[in-house]
């Protein structure tokens, strides 16, 4: 999906964001202690995808801009990591809220299957909504997921050709470490039972810690 450009602009509503998980705090899913929102649809459909059930634009949580700016912020976490689904196939929506979150002294983390030439074209090509969400993202990681390109050396990404854009002060320092910093995988489960799983790790190791639960589970 590497060479293909940007989903057109959604018509959805830029006050509403559909997500499909919240996660008040996770060690997981970028730098220090942050808040995860894992948002609905996404036009790359990576092959070997963690979330395909995230695909789909329908269903998910429809929240207000808004709302989701004060669920982040009363998590009192010192980030926000967008993932999906695709952050920047809901670019206007999204760069609403990292706009405050910023503002309130926060970082942002987005992740994004599309290469960071192709968010710079798409911008050049007028859209302001990319431009906006990119603007408002301290550190980004982009690209394609590749199942014939893992990655077990740096943390947080699933393959070698994804790329770490430091664009702003925040973290002036992470790529100098990055291959020293450890990955992290966290398992909750709820009272019903309910297993869920964060962070990056090959499905045969996922096997591997869920077998005491009898519970294997394939979907991040």
């Amino acid at each position: 999906m590497s060479n293909h450009n940007l989903a057109p602009r959604h018509t959805t509503d830029p006050a509403l964001v559909s997500i499909a998980r919240f996660l008040p705090s996770t060690r997981a899913e970028g730098p220090g202690e942050r808040t995860a929102v894992w948002v609905q649809g996404c036009a790359i459909r990576c092959p070997g995808c963690f979330n395909p059930h995230m695909w789909t634009f329908r269903g998910g949580e429809q929240l207000a801009t808004d709302a989701l700016v004060t669920r982040i912020l009363d998590s009192g976490t010192t980030g926000l990591t967008l993932l999906g689904g695709e952050p920047f196939d809901q670019a206007a929506a999204l760069s609403r809220v990292t706009r405050a979150v910023r503002r309130a002294g926060r970082s942002v983390m987005t992740f994004t299957g599309y290469t960071e030439a192709q968010l710079r074209r798409a911008i050049e090509a007028g859209r302001e909504d990319v431009a906006a969400l990119l603007g408002e993202t301290d550190l980004l990681v982009a690209g394609p997921f590749l199942r014939d390109r893992i990655d077990t050396v740096r943390p947080w990404v699933g393959s070698t050709n994804q790329e770490f854009v430091v664009l702003s002060d925040r973290f002036p320092h992470l790529l100098d470490h990055l291959q020293r910093t450890p990955d992290r995988v966290e398992i909750s489960v709820d009272a019903s039972g309910q297993i869920a799983v964060n962070g990056w790790a090959e499905l045969e190791l996922l096997d591997e810690l869920l077998a005491p639960v009898g519970r294997p589970l394939r979907n991040r």
